[in-house]
């Protein structure tokens, strides 16, 4: 483990936990590697001495830009207190922003307008500032269809305007996005990707789980279910101050291997199951970044699985370096944050080598929750019972085994529970749409490893 606490470096450190046993001829190299910026508490600052050059997010000079897209298609009037309730939201979401943060509100629909402030700028938010973007909300109405790509598109072209660090969006939906082809919305993730990060929301239960959640992972954000829309502004206000704790944007996490060594794959596993492996970039010989957004003060967990070489019986060879890196202008050198190592050493003892590391046991299963979740599910929607019943089954147990309570709570609106430690179930015949989407929208979400 390696810690960095100068003044002017962001604190974070890297945990490495693994069997690093191998029996000879093995190749598959698993370990999670626990990041901690800050001390992991969300109570201290990364960033708590910078000299005046530096990044900071300091209340005196914040560096953050934010954009809030709100969807004002028709079906927002259906029923009228919903669009009361995001105009609302919006509202309370704009009293969380720090004096000094750059912000603006689309309203979305068919195409994207600008709320506030107009004319392709961001304002910067002071009491008279939040005061005129809240009398720009109430002629917010409802009209027209939903185009989610051009909302996305007008954000990333009002946080580019902006040299802040950390650049957010938060999206909110009611519907499908019926007005526009879907390669248009993942043309538009594909070019928003990398430049600002977004949480997305659906309130009610007409829009589509898989657009919101594929918006969220695109963008690095998060994604959930607002089933009633009086619980707007609560969740407004918790993403938003959730957005105020960040203070580094851009971390990313840095793999290199050794020559012959191959990654298999690079997953977040908490708090949400994260694919990363498709988003490398190179980074230099054997060595490639893989995004992981802003940070405050936090914990996350990753899973990296290497193949290498073989080898034989007392041989030992470093698999991976793992390296946090913030961005540097090129020709600089990486600025390194953090680092930890992944090791490989090949024994005959058959004890150490077929054991698992604790850690990579959970979130294996963490993971394994996750998609027996959504499989469950899409076979119900396609009428394969049997099939639905034996992967929420299988959820069930995983569920049991790990803790995962709350995931416990919303499989059992789904089905009646005969045996959680064997996965017995029966499909319930009548399921709400909030109970099926809920669980659906929060599969991917885990818990820690069990003390």
């Amino acid at each position: 483990m390696a810690n960095f606490s100068k003044p002017s470096v962001p604190r974070f450190s890297v945990d490495v936990f693994q069997n690093v046993n191998l029996p000879e001829g093995a190749r598959e190299v698993n370990a999670i590697v626990t990041v901690v910026a800050g001390d992991g508490t969300g109570e201290t600052p990364l960033l708590p001495s910078l000299s005046p050059a530096s990044v900071s997010l300091g209340a005196a000079d914040p560096d953050a830009a934010v954009v809030i897209m709100v969807d004002c298609s028709g079906s927002m009037d259906y029923p009228p207190a919903k669009m009361r309730n995001a105009r609302d939201a919006t509202a309370a979401a704009i009293d969380s922003l720090r004096d000094g943060v750059a912000f603006a509100v689309i309203a979305g629909t068919h195409q994207a307008r600008e709320v506030y402030p107009t004319g392709g700028r961001l304002s910067v938010a002071d009491a008279m500032t939040r005061r005129q973007a809240k009398e720009a909300l109430r002629k917010l109405s409802p009209g027209g269809g939903t185009a989610i790509g051009t909302w996305l598109r007008l954000a990333d072209r009002l946080l580019s305007s902006s040299d802040a660090s950390i650049r957010h969006g938060i999206l909110l939906t009611d519907g499908r996005n019926e007005h526009e082809e879907p390669d248009a919305l993942r043309a538009s993730l594909r070019t928003c990707a990398g430049r600002f990060t977004c949480d997305a929301r659906g309130v009610g239960t007409d829009w589509e789980v898989k657009e919101v959640t594929g918006i969220a992972s695109a963008l690095l954000g998060s994604a959930d279910i607002v089933a009633d829309p009086a619980g707007l502004a609560t969740d407004f206000t918790a993403m938003m101050e959730a957005v105020m704790g960040k203070e580094i944007g851009d971390v990313s996490l840095r793999l290199w291997t050794p020559q012959g060594a191959e990654v298999l794959f690079v997953k977040q596993v908490a708090p949400t199951v994260e694919e990363l492996t498709d988003r490398r970039t190179e980074a230099g010989p054997r060595t490639g970044d893989y995004p992981t957004g802003a940070w405050g003060d936090e914990s996350r967990d990753y899973h990296v699985c290497v193949r290498v070489p073989s080898a034989h019986v007392g041989q030992e060879m470093l698999a991976a370096r793992v390296s946090l890196v913030l961005p540097t202008p090129d020709g600089v050198p990486p600025h390194v944050l953090a680092q930890g190592l992944v090791r490989a050493v090949w024994t005959d003892d058959l004890v150490a080598s077929t054991s698992i590391n604790p850690q990579v046991a959970h979130y294996t299963g963490q993971a394994e929750l996750a998609q027996a979740i959504q499989q469950g599910l899409d076979l119900r929607k396609s009428g394969d019972l049997d099939g639905a019943t034996a992967k929420l089954g299988r959820a069930v147990q995983l569920a049991s085994r790990s803790g995962h309570e709350d995931t416990a709570k919303l499989l059992a609106k789904v089905v009646d529970v005969v045996d959680a430690a064997n996965g017995t179930v029966r499909l319930k015949t009548k399921v709400s749409e909030e109970a099926e989407m809920t669980l659906e929208t929060r599969s991917t979400k885990t818990v820690r490893v069990k003390k």
